[in-house]
This record gives C-alpha cells, sequence and structure tokens, in this order.
C-alpha cells in the first residue's frame, strides 16, 4: 500500500476513537490519510474494512446482551424478537441504498472538502436537534416501535455521505423520535455491526481481487489497533453522553471542520 507501519497505526487510532462517537470515522479516515499522505488506490477499502476491528468491539463487549437474544430467539421471547425486528428495520434502508449509490460513495471518499463541510454542518444539526428533542418515551431497544427503529435506519442513510457520522445520523435520528440518549446509543452500537460488516463485505467482494500483500496487511494492522482503541471508546462515550449529552461532540466538528476546510482551501 505504500505506506509504513505508523501511518497505519495512527489511522487504526483514529477509526477506533471516532466510529462510535459522532464525529464521522470515515471522514477522520480521509483528513487523517490527507495530512499523513496516505495516498492508495485501494485506500478507500482500507478506509472501510478497518471499522471491522471496531464493530468487534461491540460485539465482545456485548456479547451477553446478544447471547441472550439469540437463546430469546429459540424460545420465540417476545422481547428478544422485537430487538432483533428493529435492528433489521434499522439496517434495511442503508442497505438498500447502499446498493445503488456505491459508486458515488466511494468517489466521495476521495473528496476531503466534502468531509469538512459535512463535519460542520452536522455539528450545527447536532446543536438544534438537542434543543429541540423533547422528553423520550422510549428507554430500551426492545420497546422502539417498527416505525421508530425504521425511521432511524432512513436517517441512518446520510451517514453515506463522508463526514456526516453513521453513529450521529443513528443517535441524532433516534432521539428526535423519542428515544433516550443511553438507548440511542447502544441502539446506534448494535446498528453498526450488521451495517458495517454488510459494507465491508460487499466492498471486498468489489475491490478485493486488487489488493496486494501490502494492502491486507495495512487492513490487518487496522483491525487490531481501531479494535483495542474502540473497546476503551465505547465505555467512555456512554457515561460522557449521559452527564453532558452530545453538544461536546458537536462543538468539536464545527471547530475540526472549520480548520479542515481552511487548510485544504489554502492547499
Amino acid at each position: 500500500m505504500g505506506s509504513d507501519i505508523l501511518t497505519v497505526i495512527l489511522l487504526g487510532i483514529v477509526e477506533g476513537l471516532t466510529e462510535f462517537i459522532p464525529v464521522s470515522s470515515t471522514g477522520h479516515l480521509v483528513l487523517a490519510g490527507e495530512l499523513l499522505g496516505f495516498e492508495s488506490q485501494t485506500s478507500g477499502t482500507f478506509e472501510i474494512v478497518i471499522q471491522l476491528g471496531a464493530i468487534l468491539a461491540v460485539v465482545v463487549l456485548y456479547w451477553k446482551r446478544f447471547w441472550q437474544v439469540l437463546i430469546g430467539l429459540g424460545g420465540a421471547n417476545p422481547a428478544a424478537i422485537a430487538f432483533t425486528r428493529n435492528i433489521a428495520l434499522g439496517f434495511l434502508p442503508s442497505a438498500v441504498i447502499g446498493l445503488i449509490i456505491y459508486k458515488a460513495v466511494k468517489a466521495m471518499l476521495e473528496s476531503p472538502i466534502i468531509v469538512a463541510v459535512a463535519l460542520i454542518v452536522g455539528g450545527i444539526a447536532i446543536l438544534i436537534i438537542e434543543r429541540m428533542v423533547k422528553e423520550p418515551r422510549t428507554f430500551m431497544v426492545e420497546g422502539m416501535g417498527w416505525k421508530t427503529a425504521l425511521g432511524v435506519g432512513i436517517i441512518q442513510c446520510l451517514s453515506m455521505i463522508p463526514g456526516v457520522s453513521r453513529s450521529g445520523a443513528t443517535i441524532m435520528g433516534a432521539l428526535s423520535l423519542g428515544v433516550e440518549r443511553k438507548t440511542a446509543a447502544e441502539f446506534s452500537f448494535f446498528l453498526a455491526v450488521p451495517t458495517m460488516l454488510a459494507a465491508s463485505g460487499y466492498d471486498l467482494l468489489k475491490s478485493g481481487g486488487s489488493l496486494g500483500a501490502d494492502d491486507w496487511a495495512a487492513i490487518a494492522i487496522g483491525f487490531v489497533v481501531s479494535f483495542v482503541v474502540a473497546l476503551i471508546v465505547i465505555k467512555w462515550f456512554i457515561g460522557v453522553v449521559s452527564k453532558y449529552g452530545f453538544a461536546p461532540f458537536a462543538w468539536y466538528r464545527i471547530v475540526a471542520g472549520s480548520i479542515a476546510l481552511v487548510w485544504l482551501l489554502a492547499k
């Protein structure tokens, strides 16, 4: 991939830090790659696939929850069925639309300016939504109605624009639809599993044949690093959100996006 191991490790850290907080991991990877001079014909695939490391962190941290759901499905437990239905409905829109606009999404990954603008706009949107949300009605993923789950899934499609943030779109969408903060964050975590598995798997099917040994090595290193970092970030994020809400992340997006935009336009 023509990139040294330190650059790949740094990008893995960026991915692990940003995958589950509403600041856009893909957007940060694009900007970090631009800053570090990470240039490769397969960089878009790298940026998508190493997200699987962060997704594995969710599976590890919430394995008991997933196992209970699996056992519950075998016994036709209503809560397990509702949980699975909501994840499936949240995943469905991005699966369908992602297949249709796959090439356009890959093309946008090559435009850091799109990322910078999306960071700023997304930050402003978070501040507005935080002020507008009313008292929550839903306090458990299993308690979400099917319309709410589907609505969050539709809103998640906005995150196909690099810089919007998948977690940001799903969490803000859930808040807007009456879901409590912690539950909105957890639903975003759970929804990430099928969404990113599908995105990474499809990308590998489309471009895996063009990957060389160096590419696979870089992906493997980025995967492991992002997994370790995400393990730490997920627990920290839940604590911050429960205490301070999402405004700190919104202001970070606005500042980071503005700095990036000025830098990119001055290049």
